[in-house]
């Protein structure tokens, strides 16, 4: 299947979607697709509620695309590519819906950043988390501060420094990345369409004002992810995470 990001309306919750082949690895221009539909939808007057997701069962997001990684030359062109990350937690921080994560399996890197910027965020007992950047030579410097508001400090440190373990979904839930856990997807996409409709019961402009209460202090994302991105433009480009790169060639 080819790459995706698409958006279904339905008694007004939008359920917005993407995919990649690559266990649903993230290019720029997805990310960049997913920064707009995001975006486009908190504009919507027709939506009162998010829902993301991917495609697939077994995997959220395998993080960045290695492809691209690999293929980048200078620092400038580094910057840009995570950017593109920072773009859709600072998208998905800006909406003014309430933005429900269905994570239905495995999440590295920069999908962990995507799951802590939703709010409110349930899982599958498949849905174990790492953050893996230090094995490639960068760090999860764009999503650490997504992960470390929902997560805390220490959690964040503890994923960030033992970037070779997956942990799990019950794990997550306890430091608070996932408010539920399910043991099958059919019951987690259940959980999730139920919750969905019920939000929509609620005042929109209470949910608006909820969310700026939700995300108060961190006004000033819009530069620190710019400058975290530029940190991971520069290390990508370091003899140490060039040569580790050579292998996924």
């Amino acid at each position: 299947m080819e790459p995706y990001v698409k958006q279904t309306i339905e008694n007004q919750i939008a359920t917005i979607e993407f995919f990649h082949p690559e266990q649903n690895s993230l290019p720029g221009d997805i990310l960049a697709q997913l920064t707009e539909t995001i975006t486009n939808a908190g504009k919507n007057d027709d939506i009162k509620v998010i829902i993301l997701q991917s495609g697939g069962d077994r995997t959220f997001c395998a993080g960045a695309s290695f492809k691209e990684l690999v293929a980048i030359n200078d620092a400038a062109t580094g910057k840009v590519f995570f950017s593109g990350f920072a773009n859709v937690i600072n998208a998905l921080r800006k909406c003014p819906k309430f933005i429900i994560g269905r994570i239905q399996g495995k999440t590295v890197g920069g999908g962990v950043g995507i799951a802590a910027a939703t709010d409110y965020c349930m899982a599958t007992q498949f849905a174990s988390i790492k953050l893996s950047e230090l094995n490639v030579g960068i760090g999860p410097f764009v999503v650490s501060p997504a992960i470390e508001r929902k997560m805390g400090l220490a959690a964040m440190s503890q994923i960030a420094i033992d970037a070779n373990t997956f942990y799990d979904a019950e794990w997550a839930k306890a430091k608070g990345l996932f408010t539920e856990v399910y043991e099958t997807m059919d019951e987690l996409d259940q959980y999730v369409k139920a919750f969905a409709e019920h939000l929509c019961n609620y005042n929109p402009e209470a949910m608006t004002e909820m969310k700026k209460v939700f995300w108060r202090g961190t006004e000033d994302w819009d530069n620190l992810l710019a400058e975290r991105a530029a940190i991971s433009g520069r290390l990508v480009l370091s003899d140490f995470t060039k040569e580790t790169l050579k292998k996924f060639k």
